[in-house]
């Protein structure tokens, strides 16, 4: 609960992150080929997910989620309130989890962490695939 006079936090949600993802890439998706289509939304909500998965988890929760076309990508933003940057962990193999950052490395074309005195902001970047008559982004 905030004191009186201090506004909440924001507290995306996960199914909150996926909602906005899957809108801002309705008008991309449906320009492309159906395998092309499914596997940039599916990677797009894995990041998605993730992210926001990651900051209520580890970080106390998020402060803000964007998430937005420019160009050739998609990007999305994450805050919350921690200054810890994320980091691989080694996992035990019997044990789930701790594989979240690495996924998040891997499907985006750019990772960024910006930390600043309450907290940090994370934003991936997934590359858009090239228009199906091969003129560029889409």
């Amino acid at each position: 609960m905030s004191a009186p006079g201090t506004p909440a936090p924001e507290r995306t949600t996960c199914a909150q992150a996926r909602a906005e993802v899957s809108w801002v890439l309705l008008g991309v998706c449906c320009g492309l080929p159906l395998e092309q289509a499914r596997r940039l939304h599916d990677d797009a909500l894995l990041v998605a997910t993730e992210l926001t998965s990651n900051a209520i988890r580890h970080a106390g929760g998020t402060t803000a989620f964007d998430v937005g076309l420019h160009g050739d990508r998609l990007w999305m933003s994450v805050s919350d309130r921690s200054v810890e940057v994320p980091r691989r962990t080694p996992s035990e193999p019997k044990v789930p989890g701790g594989f979240g950052w690495l996924v998040v490395q891997r499907l985006s074309s750019r990772v960024t962490v910006d930390v600043g005195d309450g907290g940090k902001t994370i934003t991936a970047e997934l590359r858009l695939p090239a228009a199906p008559d091969g003129s560029g982004s889409l």
